[in-house]
This record gives structure tokens, C-alpha cells and sequence, in this order.
């Protein structure tokens, strides 16, 4: 099955990915005037850690399995994860189509 616009699909944290969230959302805990200061984005969320899947949306495809995803992550904020290709599950950096249950 091939990967459309708006499909909801599993996205795997890789260890660089856990970087980037949690440094936003510290940077965000540390910023002047401190939480709640007026004219900031909120990232605020659970520790994002490598191997954990999040519900992700394709925003946009490039031909086979490569996508663009927003990864809607646990908390105020999401992640965009660019140019990730379909893989086996809990395959880290890349992303499956939900199971059926």
C-alpha cells in the first residue's frame, strides 16, 4: 500500500529525535521570563526517548515509502520528521502502518 497525504501512520524515535524534542522542551523550561512568558511556542511534554512510537500524520509523499511526517508526540508539541521510509516495527527512524487489532 502506498503512503497518501493526510494517512495516519506509527513513527519510531530515533536517539537524535529524543535530542532534538527534549532540548526544545528544555530550551523552552529555560527561556527568560520562564513558563508562562508571553509570545512562545509551549513544548512541554513527557521525556521523548529513543525506540518510543508516536501516531504521525503524512504531510507529504515522495514516490514508494518516502514521506514527511508530523509526529504528534505526548505533550503541547509535535515532531517533523522529513524523508522516512516504511520499515519493520520498532524499527528506529522509520515508520509502519498501524496494526489491525
Amino acid at each position: 500500500m502506498q503512503p497518501t497525504i493526510g494517512r495516519i501512520v506509527h513513527y519510531t524515535l530515533t536517539e537524535q529525535d529524543a535530542e532534538q524534542i527534549n532540548r526544545r522542551r528544555q530550551d523552552f523550561a529555560n527561556r527568560p521570563g520562564g513558563p508562562g512568558h508571553e509570545g512562545f511556542q509551549a513544548h512541554v511534554g513527557n521525556r521523548a526517548e529513543a525506540g518510543q512510537t508516536f501516531p504521525a500524520e503524512v504531510v507529504r509523499t515522495f514516490g514508494g515509502s518516502a514521506v514527511n511526517l508530523q509526529v504528534r508526540l505526548d505533550g503541547t508539541d509535535t515532531y517533523w520528521a522529513t524523508s522516512r521510509s516504511e520499515g519493520e516495527p520498532g524499527e528506529q527512524g522509520h515508520w509502519i502502518w498501524p496494526p489491525r487489532v
